[in-house]
């Protein structure tokens, strides 16, 4: 096989919705945790690649995610993260090109008891010095430990323990004095306080509790220093997030004199109304190095009706200016800055999804909110992650001072289930346990002369209430799906999506009469599960208007997804807004006849017959349901083989046959009747195919003969191949056993064979290790093997 050259085309990956779970480095990389990768995507690359490469190294969801700050003139780049599996990964990058960034795991520490929630590297006026290496970790066994990098080895410092007991699901660390001796740790979480703890020494700390400040009223999300401005005598400042709505800002000055304000006595509030708690001006001291410290408060910023997830701190480098950007659980991501006269923080710009229209669903958008904000290096773009582990991105047009949309990056947020090309290899569309299906293409027209083609994902046709199980595509412009409900559903696709593929991917699925034929849109009911149909409204209609319909209760559409004429009208893939309000396809047909879940279905490649199964325990529910796509009927009897759950069915590529394999370690194959078209009976099955259950099976692409593979949780592919006309033997029987080193979860063969006579199989596993084998058509023997390299 060295004349096959396979390459990673389009990497797909929601975020993990966590706080602390991303970080943009100074080289312009974004590195956020994916289930339990690590995705790393480049969103100021001249072409939109959305993720370029997963490194994996961690056995459960990562938590926390953070880039160690680069010493001057070092050229590796180090990457911290944490998660679920209790351990510290530290990673080395060598970048070569903008494109292929490789990183390595140059260490695992397995220290804490509980899972890491959060990770905090210094912030420091200069990245020079050698305290740089420090950081620190908090988890959920409610201590904080301290590590220096010692070249590609984490030494522990010291561990803290939290008292009162809480978990720590923010730190935040930073130089306390200009010349960089002290050290000053910021630790939050699960309790409405933030500890201050203070370090003499830079290199070789030594952490003592030396304040506490209260005035939250809620667990405390995001914490973050800043220094106020270049001078040496500038402060620093803490920007603390909560629960409880507000942003608090804490002034750490040197010297025993307060500073100006306070020593005043000025109220921070200024005699406004404040809600909660008044805030308190107490003065908390420090002492480091010698040096004396004061903490007051500062300023308590309002504005948000959520819970705030995330306050990160960027200073600008040619105004100096301090900007806060806070995210927040009311869809809203804000920047804030010092009024230069009255010293007031207010909001500058707002960014989200601001619509007070949205409705009660949180189908459509991000309801659930913004779970962080990244900045820039530059300050000039700004990056939050949703509810639907989509990554939203804008840049700042400096020339009409507004801030523009970009393409972001968006993925399912849990286990990928099913997956189908459409009938003429257009598109992919995918199901997940995220209880969404999606619909993923290749941009055609948005690469310029040279440059290579990149995927998106164009539309979100289904976004449902059940984790859903499988799919298939029922022609050009219609798929079936099955959920962990009794029933399937049957999509059509709507103009506007028809006409984005053309406009974009040069997808003709539909000729244009028919395109005018289909419905304009979909919307969801508020109470329903089913999409609707719905008539798009002109740009000049008023959204109130438009949303009128006389329908209440559960058939009530969700007004702020009322779908305009020019909604998907765009020179550039959908928007995560666009694509969870106006990307859905409307449902035409449920089918019924399943007494559980459905497990699995296939589609004719005709397109004239639906097979599907659910989940099973006894006989009576482990039939094979065929349903006729005409009138959408069921054709009785139902076959039967199984005893227990089946996990896969394939239709052979002439639809002569039907493939289905179970749980219960058995294969069956069908044969049509030859009048009845709809009519199939059992022409063969073995009970004893795998010694494990079955999990996958694939038609082998040779016209002449009936030749499958299974695979099964015994470590093995099976290659199965029926006995040809006037031979001696009978029936059909295993030729090949391809071992594998782990269970076998996906199959498929390439549905040609290539030039030289050879067919291939792809071969996945559980572990993720794709191979691909290449086989000799007329003996069915391995010839030769290509294990794709991980990302």
């Amino acid at each position: 096989m060295d004349n096959y050259q396979v390459g990673v085309e389009y990497l797909s990956a929601g975020a993990n919705r966590h706080t602390a779970v991303a970080d943009w480095n100074k080289d312009g990389i974004v590195a956020f945790g994916a289930d339990s990768h690590i995705a790393l995507w480049r969103p100021h690359n001249s072409t939109p690649r959305g993720v370029t490469s997963l490194l994996s190294g961690h056995k459960d969801v990562v938590k926390a995610v953070r880039f160690l700050p680069k010493i001057e003139g070092e050229s590796t780049t180090y990457l911290l993260s944490g998660a679920d599996d209790q351990c510290l990964n530290i990673w080395s990058l060598s970048t070569g090109s903008p494109d292929d960034d490789e990183f390595s795991c140059v260490q695992t520490v397995h220290a804490h008891t509980a899972p890491v929630n959060c990770i905090a590297t210094l912030h420091e006026r200069t990245s020079s010095s050698s305290s740089s290496k420090i950081f620190v970790t908090g988890a959920a066994d409610a201590s904080i430990k301290v590590w220096v990098l010692e070249g590609n080895e984490a030494r522990l410092l010291q561990t803290i323990k939290t008292a009162p007991k809480f978990f720590p699901l923010s730190i935040a660390l930073s130089t306390l004095s200009h010349d960089g001796e002290g050290l000053v740790l910021a630790v939050a979480g699960t309790r409405d306080i933030v500890q201050i703890f203070v370090a003499s020494s830079s290199t070789n700390p030594e952490f003592q509790l030396q304040a506490t400040l209260s005035g939250h009223e809620g667990w405390i999300r995001s914490l973050d220093f800043a220094w106020e401005g270049d001078s040496p005598a500038s402060d620093l400042i803490l920007a603390s997030a909560s629960q409880d709505k507000y942003v608090r800002l804490w002034r750490f000055h040197q010297g025993k004199e307060l500073p100006a304000a306070t020593a005043n006595g000025a109220d921070p509030s200024m005699g406004a109304f404040m809600p909660g708690r008044s805030p308190s001006n107490k003065a908390h001291r420090l002492k480091a190095a010698e040096k004396d410290f004061s903490i007051t408060f500062e300023a308590l910023l309002l504005g948000h009706d959520d819970w705030i997830y995330s306050a990160k701190w960027h200073s600008d480098p040619s105004t100096k200016k301090l900007q806060l950007l806070s995210t927040s659980a009311d869809n809203t991501l804000a920047i804030w800055e010092a009024d230069p006269s009255s010293g007031i923080w207010v909001t500058t710009v707002r960014l989200g999804e601001i619509s007070r229209e949205k409705g009660a669903t949180t189908a459509t958008g991000s309801t659930g909110g913004f779970w962080t904000g990244l900045w820039s290096p530059d300050g000039t773009s700004v990056a939050c992650l949703g509810r639907t582990g989509s990554w939203r991105l804008w840049d700042r047009d400096s020339a009409q001072d507004q801030w523009v949309p970009r393409i972001g990056v968006s993925g399912h947020t849990r286990a990928v289930t099913g997956i189908a090309w459409s009938k003429n290899g257009d598109f992919l569309l995918s199901t997940s346990a995220d209880q969404t299906t999606r619909l993923h293409a290749c941009w055609d027209k948005g690469a310029a002369a040279g440059q290579r083609k990149t995927w998106h994902e164009m539309a979100r046709p289904q976004i449902h209430g059940y984790d859903l199980n499988c799919v298939d595509s029922l022609g050009s412009a219609r798929f079936v799906s099955g959920a962990d409900e009794k029933l399937m559903r049957v999509f059509d696709e709507p103009k506007a999506v028809a006409r984005l593929l053309r406009g974009l991917c040069d997808v003709v699925g539909s000729r244009e009469e028919d395109v005018e034929a289909m419905p304009d849109a979909a919307d969801m009911p508020v109470l329903g599960l089913s999409n609707k149909a719905v008539e798009a409204t002109a740009d000049d209609v008023p959204a109130a208007a438009a949303a009128a319909n006389p329908e209440t209760g559960r058939d009530a559409l969700d007004p702020g997804s009322t779908a305009r004429r020019s909604a998907l009208e765009m020179a550039h893939p959908p928007l995560e807004d666009s694509l969870s309000r106006h990307t859905l396809w409307p449902e035409i047909e449920k089918l019924y006849g399943h007494g559980y879940e459905i497990s699995c279905l296939a589609v004719s490649h005709d397109g004239t017959l639906i097979a599907s199964a659910c989940k099973a325990s006894s006989i009576n529910h482990a039939v094979i349901r065929l349903f006729e796509t005409e009138r959408w009927a069921e054709v009785k009897p139902p076959l039967t083989a199984h005893s227990l759950t089946t996990t896969r069915l394939r239709f052979s590529p002439d639809d002569r046959h039907l493939l289905s394999v179970g749980r219960d370690r058995q294969w069956a194959v069908f044969e049509r009747d030859g009048d009845n078209k709809q009519s199939y009976k059992l022409l063969q099955s073995n009970p004893k195919g795998h010694s494990r259950m079955i999990l996958d099976a694939a038609w082998a692409p040779s016209p002449n003969e009936l030749a499958f593979a299974t695979a099964g949780r015994d470590k093995q592919v099976k290659i199965w191949r029926g006995a040809s006309t006037g031979s001696a033997d009978s029936g059909i029987t295993c030729v090949t056993t391809i071992p594998e080193t782990h269970p076998v979860t996906a199959i498929d063969f390439l549905h040609r064979s290539t030039g030289n006579g050879t067919l291939l199989l792809a071969v996945g596993t559980e572990i993720g290790k794709i191979s691909i084998y290449s086989m000799d058509a007329t003996s069915l023997n391995v010839s030769s093997t290509l294990i794709l390299k991980p990302e």
